[in-house]
């Protein structure tokens, strides 16, 4: 079985993005926080060190646990305007009330280097230019560091939300992949699993994808980021009997992770030299 981790596929393109940057203005990535999740917190803590390892500047705007529906909009809409800034994402958890899919709306799609506004979700399945959601392509890109073939394959996904599933059906689709997508009222779902070559755990319950969910040889990426008790992270896939099984598979932590925020600052740079 191929452990596919993402650490050296991350510093690649952190290298490529530092390039891009060194060769153009400075890219400059707000990032709107209104939450006192302190793992939510350490997340957006790391964004700003990635950032300025290669030599983006980055904002966290702290609204506080506290902030209501307006206030996160009119941040949004304001850092939207500001020529100085290239690269908006709203981090979540929000506050009770507050709707991440609705507030996204008022991020500029040219900034949207997260891919949550609605317009670049379009775009995306229309199969315009966009960013992507950083998560999906992350796993895009990790299928392509390690050859993976996807044309004329069965694929499926695990898992139906905006971040991941369906963002990253249509990126499989693009690929000329067959694609499945499962959710939580899926009829006996390890049916369906157990025939894709290239499987993706996007739900976040830990565990949920075992070994009788998973095809002999399959390629299987574990998006899944779930805390344990210890403090550590556990993926959606039961990481040892299916290691047994697979011929592929990412581990939690140190698989999609590490791209995803490579991707992100990437995005960022690009979004910087946007016409």
């Amino acid at each position: 079985m191929r452990k596919l981790t993402g650490k050296e596929l991350a510093q690649a393109i952190r290298a490529q993005t530092a390039a891009e940057v060194a060769a153009g203005p400075q890219p400059r990535l707000a990032v709107v926080v209104a939450t006192d999740d302190e793992a939510s917190l350490w997340y957006v803590r790391s964004i700003a060190k990635a950032a300025a390892g290669v030599g983006i500047a980055a904002d966290i705007v702290d609204l506080g646990p506290a902030a209501s529906p307006g206030q996160i909009r009119e941040s949004l809409v304001r850092l939207s305007g500001d020529g100085g800034v290239h690269g908006l994402m709203l981090q979540t958890p929000l506050p009770p009330g507050a709707s991440a899919q609705e507030l996204a709306g008022a991020i500029d799609p040219r900034k949207d280097v997260d891919g949550a506004n609605p317009l670049s979700l379009g775009r995306l399945a229309a199969g315009l230019p966009a960013f992507a959601p950083a998560t999906a392509a992350a796993v895009m890109a990790l299928l392509d560091h390690y050859g993976v073939e996807l044309k004329g394959r069965r694929a499926v996904v695990v898992g139906r939300s905006t971040v991941v599933g369906k963002p990253l059906a249509h990126l499989l689709l693009d690929r000329h992949a067959t694609v499945t997508v499962c959710h939580s009222r899926t009829h006996d779902l390890a049916s369906v699993t157990a025939a894709a070559d290239v499987l993706v755990a996007a739900v976040g319950r830990a565990g949920l994808i075992g070994a009788d969910h998973v095809a002999p040889g399959a390629v299987v990426i574990d998006v899944g980021t779930n805390p344990t008790d210890d403090g550590g992270l556990a993926g959606d896939v039961d990481f040892e009997p299916v290691s047994a099984r697979a011929g592929a598979l990412t581990p939690v932590p140190g698989g999609v992770g590490p791209v995803t925020t490579a991707l992100l600052l990437r995005h960022t740079a690009r979004a910087a030299n946007l016409p």
